[in-house]
């Protein structure tokens, strides 16, 4: 697909004082540090282990494999149309500006508010799910080590304690957090080349090709085979989220509006291939189907691991995705925390005032840091009583972020020819994909609030929908209220002129 890249002639700097933005943020970010932190989000040995229980449950090998394929191209559509907006709007506030810049001026403010409001709702869950993922898997080795036992009160203690470990790193300078990005883009890489060939070379016994890519599982009690394939389809797609990070680390990116898109593009291809390496290593390996589902570890991954390359070096498997998963979190931290300052900063957040604070001597958004962690572990709290409560974090952060990512893009379809292409851009292959991107999300969004086990009662209840409900409930009512007379609106007394702003504060940009 052929893309049209001309030379920037115009400073990052200028580009946001046009959008209506002051520079405030530390830009010493590469285009390299951008894209290893949407990889590093999207993080295969993350979202692929964790959810790899739920995959062989609802679909099985088949589905592991051919799903993958499948979300991965469709993603990539989706990354494709949203980095073509990114590089018109290169700004940390991301996908909520590019629907107020795309949107009618009448309608602006409200396309903006729900898109900020589901792209939040979604990093929060993103953050959850990663670094849930983190503590159950720490939780396994610890449990195999030393017998500390795979508990719901035991994740939980280890989730609040990876937060926190996030939230603290994040305090830092954002070279800091650059400089561990990098290093995740190796570690995921090696990673995988290591745990793939141990998984081919040691175990004695080995699955065939057939049972990898055609054995069909289904232990979710429904009867459709259709329909456990399409609610299958969560655990890829769930590990395709987080690439909107290269948007909005955008502000501290030099060359934000080239290598800002690269870094959305790149991150979705190199994890899609990267991916289906590490899928078909793992399944091909696994040795009791069985044993690995109802291991005492509560993590199917750890029991193949342990079966295929005996105690010792399953474990030391383990601990790189530990590793990675913690490189993963971290970003998602520094993700999440940029989309709260950057909403916060257009008073959209309750106490608005405190997130959009930048520390003065790091120049980062410290407290929203701490909200962020703050709130991705309130969304895990129902684990202690919801056997499927890691399912539905997982649907609600792929739900919110996907409607996030696709408002833009349909915004900018209507645009037709008024839209004002970036130096990156799709050329004649801009309708097409985001036509393709906008269905997709779509049938995403309905499969995803449906039940996922039968029957359906208090503890595999999905509470996903109601989760998104409340969401959209309060912000709706906050914008009936209150918020559609101020918000993103220049002119009303709340908001302060731009010649009158503090530096940590942006004009609210008109339509």
């Amino acid at each position: 697909m052929p893309l049209d890249i001309p030379s920037v002639t115009q400073t990052e700097e200028e580009r946001l004082a046009e959008l209506g933005i002051t520079q405030t943020l530390d830009r010493s970010m590469s285009g390299r540090q951008n894209f290893a932190v949407s990889f590093t989000i999207i993080s295969i040995l993350s979202g692929c282990l964790t959810m790899y229980g739920f995959g062989m449950n609802t679909g099985g090998p088949a589905l592991i494999m051919w799903g993958w394929v499948l979300v991965g191209l469709m993603t990539l559509f989706v990354g494709l149309a949203m980095a073509e907006v990114c590089s018109s709007y290169p700004t940390s506030a991301g996908l909520y500006f590019w629907a107020h810049k795309l949107a009618p001026q009448k309608s602006a403010p409200a396309w903006a508010w729900f898109t900020g409001w589901f792209n939040t709702l979604g990093q929060v869950a993103v953050t959850a799910g990663i670094d849930f993922g983190a503590a159950s898997f720490l939780n396994a080795y610890l449990n195999l080590q030393f017998g500390y036992a795979a508990t719901p009160a035991h994740t939980m203690t280890l989730f609040g304690v990876i937060l926190l470990l996030h939230a603290v790193v994040n305090t830092f300078r954002v070279r800091v957090v650059g400089f561990f990005n990098t290093v995740s883009v190796w570690w995921h890489l090696i990673g995988v080349v290591v745990i793939v060939g141990a998984l081919l070379v040691i175990p004695t016994r080995h699955q065939s090709p057939g049972f990898v890519f055609t054995e069909f599982v289904n232990n979710t009690g429904w009867g459709s085979a259709v329909y456990v394939a399409l609610i299958g389809l969560l655990m890829a797609q769930y590990t395709f989220t987080g690439y909107d990070a290269s948007a909005h680390m955008t502000e501290e990116t030099k060359n934000a509006s080239v290598e800002g898109p690269k870094g959305i593009v790149r991150s979705i291809v190199v994890s899609w291939v990267a991916g289906f390496v590490l899928l078909f290593g793992l399944t091909f390996a696994i040795q009791s189907y069985t044993g690995a589902l109802k291991s005492s570890t509560g993590v199917p991954p750890a029991q193949i691991f342990m079966d295929a390359l005996g105690a010792s070096t399953g474990k030391l498997m383990l601990l790189v995705i530990i590793g990675a998963q913690l490189f993963c979190g971290m970003a998602s931290v520094t993700a999440n925390s940029r989309m709260i300052y950057a909403f916060s900063r257009d008073g959209a957040l309750p106490f608005s005032s405190v997130w959009h604070k930048l520390h003065p001597g790091t120049r980062t958004p410290t407290n929203a840091v701490w909200l962020a962690a703050g709130g991705a572990f309130l969304l895990g709290l129902p684990y202690l009583f919801n056997t499927t409560a890691y399912a539905a974090v997982t649907s609600i952060a792929t739900i919110g972020l996907y409607i996030a990512y696709v408002v833009p893009t349909l915004l900018r379809l209507r645009q037709g020819q008024n839209f004002k292409r970036g130096p990156w851009h799709l050329g004649r292959w801009s309708k097409p994909v985001g036509l393709i991107a906008v269905t997709w999300v779509v049938i995403i969004t309905v499969l995803f609030m449906l039940p996922q086990l039968s029957p359906v009662t208090i503890e595999t209840f999905n509470y996903a929908p109601v989760t998104v409900g409340v969401v959209l409930l309060f912000a709706g009512t906050w914008w009936l209220v209150s918020a559609r007379k101020w918000f993103l609106n220049p002119h009303h007394p709340r908001n302060t002129p731009p010649q009158a702003q503090t530096p940590d504060r942006a004009a609210s940009p008109s339509p």
